[in-house]
């Protein structure tokens, strides 16, 4: 289905679930963008085809009148009641789930998209979903290499891309079969088997210089039967701090930080923030934690760190 298309069939959908009363043809060619068409008969057509494509997707259009006489032209809705789903009751743990997959619309892969169809709810009077803040790790994908990854496992494709395997190490080309993608404790890892060193490997996303580039057909990179991905980065991803930095957050922002922080103080130089020092081994790991924040969390020092916000923050916006 076409975007033009898919466009128009929200845009009907939201006009007839918005109304009270059936409305009449000629008054939905009017209302709904999409349906300036040259002649009528063109638009009969077109409307009499998205008819038929929102009954085959199980959305219940009514047929009626709004005269008790039903002498009046027939016009059409949507009732609220049949179309609205009954309440859902979510346990802790699904509700989590839920908040950490809207922090996952919130990447930049798939802000746009999110973004679009949150504001034509809004737009439409309806209540859009808002991940709450409370609902820590922010699970967010900022780092640049995340879409391309995530494609490559997708369609089964073996990948090249240049790798720094820490601060102050050389970049080097790494060759890989991609198994996954995998969130740990706040930060995303390509999962796979190295082809050169013959062996099973993690790699921080965030250390990924440049782009992903696929080398294979698609299809042909399959995972193995009982790997256990973050078994796998859960083992071999492990490090320990080796220095502190210190972050000042937003009032009501950055939970998991504060709940990883060594210390806390009030921020002197902004009203109602706090400073809270956080220990690192790696400056680009830390960005990992603190990017997604946004505006809400500033690094103070050291200076490695700060410039490593900045770097993925530039990276972003361009």
């Amino acid at each position: 289905m076409s975007a033009k298309k898919t466009e128009r069939l929200l845009n009907l959908v939201i006009c007839l679930l918005h109304t009270r009363r059936y409305l009449a043809v000629h008054e939905i060619r009017e209302a709904v963008p999409g349906y300036e068409q040259d002649t009528e008969e063109s638009f009969r057509r077109m409307f009499e085809r998205d008819k038929e494509e929102l009954r085959e997707l199980g959305i219940p259009l009514e047929t009626g009148t709004n005269s008790a006489a039903h002498d009046d032209e027939p016009g059409y809705r949507i009732a609220r009641r049949d179309y609205e789903l009954p309440d859902i009751h979510l346990e802790p743990d699904e509700a989590a789930a839920l908040g950490l997959a809207a922090r996952l619309w919130q990447s930049a892969p798939l802000a746009r998209a999110t973004g679009t169809a949150l504001l034509k709810l809004r737009a439409a009077g309806m209540d859009a979903p808002v991940a709450p803040a409370a609902l820590e790790p922010r699970v967010g994908a900022t780092e640049p290499a995340f879409e391309s990854a995530l494609r490559a496992v997708q369609d089964g494709r073996a990948v090249a891309f240049d790798y720094r395997a820490g601060a102050g190490k050389a970049t080097q080309r790494r060759a890989v079969e991609p198994w996954g993608v995998v969130s740990w404790r706040g930060r995303w890892y390509l999962v796979g088997h190295d082809t050169e060193r013959g062996a099973e490997r993690v790699f921080r996303l965030s250390r990924i210089q440049g782009t992903v580039t696929a080398t294979g057909e698609p299809g042909t990179v399959v995972r193995p039967d009982g790997v256990d991905l973050r078994a796998m980065v859960g083992r071999m991803a492990t490090d320990e701090p080796r220095e502190t930095a210190r972050v000042t957050l937003r009032p009501g922002a950055g939970w998991e930080l504060r709940r990883q922080a060594t210390a806390s103080a009030p921020d002197p130089d902004r009203e109602g923030w706090t400073v809270v020092d956080l220990g690192f081994s790696d400056p680009e790991r830390l960005a990992d934690r603190v990017t997604g924040l946004g505006a809400d969390a500033v690094v103070l020092t050291p200076p490695a760190a700060r410039e490593a916000v900045v770097r993925r923050l530039r990276a972003l916006a361009s």
